[in-house]
């Protein structure tokens, strides 16, 4: 496709219609007469910024959120969905039309939660809002930074390869082939980090409420002992369900790209305006729509994804060691088995636990990580 512009026009081309808008010059196609605004020349690539990019906002949102991260750890885990029935037994429900005992249901499930958290800020002090803090760092610094490097040098190497130059009408396909790529590689290089920090969190977490001593001293003695018991193997317990939730970051890359990409058609059909004049409130709809579609997206993927979540956790459960010596027993031994013991034991409203603070903090966490990382990219001189 040819173009015509108004800052360079020759005899022939000044036949053809030439317009400007107030801040940017624009082009008209030759062969469809549809107006579009001038693209500056490309960013230049820099793979290493999508690296720090993604870091810096993986470790923004995790610092923001890690309250909510600690609750939901927690409600994942079987012993505290065993402390949660019992406190609804305490207290029971009187059935009511389904009409009546969802919106009811919803909203017991968000007092509960804020419950737990007032409780373990009463009971244990504003410290043990941030426990696991920096193990979730550690892990999440370089997964953020992993995907998101992958990802973005994904999209623009599977872009270029397949002859797809514009990126607002860059296939879905491309998105998701990028997504599943950045997610295996992603949950391979840090599960070991994951399984350490959840066994961490947990060991604490049983210590302080009585059910027994520490069973680990600290990282790497949780290391140590799980290479003894299960061997290195051990490591990458709940590295399936790491690729089962390949799904969701994939849906809420696809659901991000898409989203992103009919906000950059509306923002060229106002630069396309002759009589647009530009605004702040423009860029605050521009980045303000960019992080609401970044949660948006999270939220959609989560939803509809969660179980693995829960799966994982229970996977990554330390196995109980007799103290006298003995078989090591563990309870989950893999992922058909732990979703089948988690549903006939809890039924299907296991599946779902800790989905609320999950959700309190995931969508929130997207959104300032997402929103960091276009901002660093764009003070690296290149974007997403």
């Amino acid at each position: 496709m040819t173009f015509s512009t108004a800052s360079h026009s020759s005899p022939a081309q000044a036949q053809l219609p030439q317009k400007l808008s107030s801040e940017n010059t624009v082009i008209e196609s030759r062969e469809t007469g549809e107006v579009m605004p001038k693209r500056d020349e490309p960013p230049k690539e820099k793979p290493l910024a999508h690296f720090v990019a993604g870091g810096v906002g993986g470790m923004t949102a995790a610092t923001l959120t890690s309250p909510l991260d600690v609750l939901k750890t927690r409600l994942q885990s079987d012993f505290y969905q065993s402390q949660l029935q019992s406190l609804r037994s305490s207290h029971p429900v009187r059935p009511a039309p389904a009409i009546v005992a969802l919106p009811r249901s919803a909203l017991l499930h968000f007092n509960e939660t804020f419950q737990i958290l007032h409780s373990i800020y009463k009971h244990e002090g504003p410290r043990a809002l941030f426990k696991g803090l920096g193990p979730n760092l550690i892990g999440v610094v370089p997964a953020r930074a992993i995907n998101f490097y992958v990802y973005g040098n994904g999209k623009r190497i599977l872009s270029n390869y397949l002859g797809y130059h514009d990126s607002m009408r860059t296939p879905w396909g491309i998105h998701l082939g990028a997504a599943a790529i950045a997610g295996m590689a992603t949950g391979t290089a840090t599960n070991p980090i994951w399984l350490i920090k959840t066994r961490l969190q947990l060991d604490k977490s049983n210590a302080e409420s009585g059910r027994g001593g520490r069973q680990y001293k600290n990282s790497w003695d949780c290391v140590k002992q799980t290479v003894r018991h299960e061997g290195v193997r051990g490591l990458y317990k709940g590295l399936s369900a790491s690729y089962l939730g390949v799904v969701e970051s994939a849906s809420q890359w696809v659901l991000y790209e898409q989203m992103k990409m009919f906000l950059a058609r509306r923002e060229a059909a106002r630069l396309a305006d002759p009589a647009h004049v530009h605004t702040t409130w423009d860029d605050i709809e521009l980045w303000g729509g960019r992080i609401g579609a970044a949660g948006t997206a999270k939220l959609i993927a989560a939803v509809a994804t969660y179980p693995h979540e829960v799966v994982r956790t229970r996977l990554r459960q330390a196995p109980v060691v007799p103290v006298g010596g003995g078989k090591v027993h563990v309870k989950y031994t893999g992922l058909i088995q732990c979703f089948k013991v988690v549903a006939k034991e809890e039924g299907m409203a296991g599946l779902y636990g800790g989905l609320t603070p999950h959700l309190l903090r995931v969508v929130p966490s997207a959104a300032i990580m997402f929103g960091m990382y276009e901002v660093i990219l764009r003070l690296f001189g290149t974007t997403s």
